[in-house]
């Protein structure tokens, strides 16, 4: 008995050896198919971005233009102003078009205008707008620089501390008749400069400390700290939505109603250290996840940036304001002049594109269209075509309405080398609207 026992013990050790060996090696292959699994995940997430790359590059028109890095040190200062897409809008108001008259909505620090003024000696009359002071000041000590050129001797040039939604009755005052002979050519660059931007006093930078104010003119009444401290938290919710277009906005309200009982938020540190503490670490994209140490770091930048424009948006009431003047533009425009303007995302963009779709008598859509009416309008297209200089092969698909064609079906983006020498122009976009 004794032999038995101890041959069926042993049995026993070696069954259960063998079970522990079995269930290591099931564990080992369970864990290798996890981290095959993970990394083929991985894969697959990685090769999806790919391909939204792609999808995103084939949807826009890249500018094949030549960046030419002379141009903007002689028309911009590297340091606190770089003309945006310069070389794209002399194309457009290239110098084989006539362009006697010519308004700059935006001016900024004139590095767009000073290249057009010099580009056209013909012109006769030029009248720049901006709402701020320090930038318009910059911009009147450049044009006058280029008013003591000789070819510019006849130019009449009007600069005003206004903004551009005032556009006609400012050119009324220039000269009654302008509204009546039209204008030739318009320029709006909705882009903040880097002066502005770099400034910590204006409240623009979520990486500098400064007051709450973001006010593109330092008249207005409404400061970003009015809006956080006083304003219902349901609005603040809205213009953190609407014009933010960020998902973690509920949380965010709540979060600045909350900080209203601490005192309110009074500095851009303050926004910051709020949009810090709401950030969850998982709040990063895919091209991220690799870089473990800088997760939350991309996440709370990320929302920094859609808070910031939310309020810049809502102190200068920059959409409504962007969408009547648009179409005060074009009014002014006479037959075959140009409305040139440059967004800087996706909200800006959107109205410049609908709002021309709408001048031109044109629905964005699959809409029933008369087909005599589709016939005439491919007609007027092919004339226009043939009617565009050789020269102008930045336009690539045009949109023909009743009251004009949109020379730009879709925006024009900055080149590969602009983008990598200026990282702020790399959410530009422009779109061309010609007169009929």
């Amino acid at each position: 008995m004794a032999i038995a026992s101890t041959s069926a013990s042993k049995l026993f050790s070696f069954s259960s050896l063998s079970f522990r060996l079995r269930s290591l090696t099931t564990a080992s292959s369970i864990s290798s198919n996890c981290s095959t699994t993970s990394k083929k995940k991985k894969e697959k997430e990685k090769q999806k971005l790919k391909q939204r790359v792609v999808i995103k590059e084939k949807r826009r028109t890249r500018s094949d233009r030549e960046f030419k890095l002379e141009t903007i040190k002689r028309y911009g200062d590297t340091a606190t102003h770089i003309p945006v897409m310069l070389g794209e809008v002399l194309d457009v108001f290239s110098a084989s078009k006539q362009l006697r008259y010519f308004v700059d909505c935006t001016v900024g620090a004139a590095g767009h205008s000073s290249a057009i003024i010099e580009g056209h000696p013909e012109m006769e009359v030029y009248v720049g707008l901006d709402v701020d002071p320090v930038a318009l000041e910059k911009a009147r000590a450049r044009i006058n620089s280029v008013l003591h050129n000789p070819t510019s001797s006849t130019l009449k040039a009007s600069t005003f501390l206004e903004n551009f939604r005032y556009v006609k009755s400012l050119l009324c005052d220039v000269d009654e008749t302008l509204l009546d002979t039209g204008i030739d050519g318009i320029l709006m660059d909705l882009g903040m400069s880097s002066m502005q931007v770099n400034d910590p006093e204006r409240g623009f930078s979520v990486l500098a400390n400064g007051p709450l104010d973001m006010r593109m003119d330092p008249q207005a009444s409404l400061k970003a700290e009015d809006i956080l401290n006083s304003w219902p938290e349901t609005e603040v919710g809205r213009i953190l939505r609407e014009y933010g277009e960020e998902s973690n906005w509920y949380s965010l309200q709540n979060r600045i109603v909350k900080a209203r009982l601490n005192g309110g938020l009074h500095s851009t540190g303050d926004l910051v250290d709020l949009i810090k503490s709401a950030t969850p670490l998982s709040r990063v994209s895919i091209t991220k996840i690799e870089f473990n140490c800088n997760r939350r770091k991309a996440g709370w930048i990320k929302t920094a940036t859609r808070v910031f424009q939310a309020l810049r948006i809502a102190v200068n009431d920059e959409l409504k304001t962007l969408e009547d003047s648009l179409y005060a533009c074009f009014d002014c425009l006479a037959p075959g002049g140009r409305l040139a303007v440059i967004s800087f995302h996706s909200l800006e963009d959107r109205i410049v594109k609908q709002t021309f779709l709408d001048i031109i008598n044109v629905k964005d859509g699959d809409g029933d269209i008369d087909m005599n009416e589709e016939e005439a309008r491919k007609k007027d297209l092919r004339k226009i075509k043939n009617d565009i200089d050789e020269s102008e092969a930045w336009i690539k698909q045009m949109v023909q309405g009743l009251r004009g064609t949109i020379l730009t079906k879709r925006p024009i983006t900055p080149s590969e080398k602009e983008e990598s020498l200026n990282s702020r122009s790399r959410s530009a976009k422009l779109r061309v609207i010609q007169k009929a």
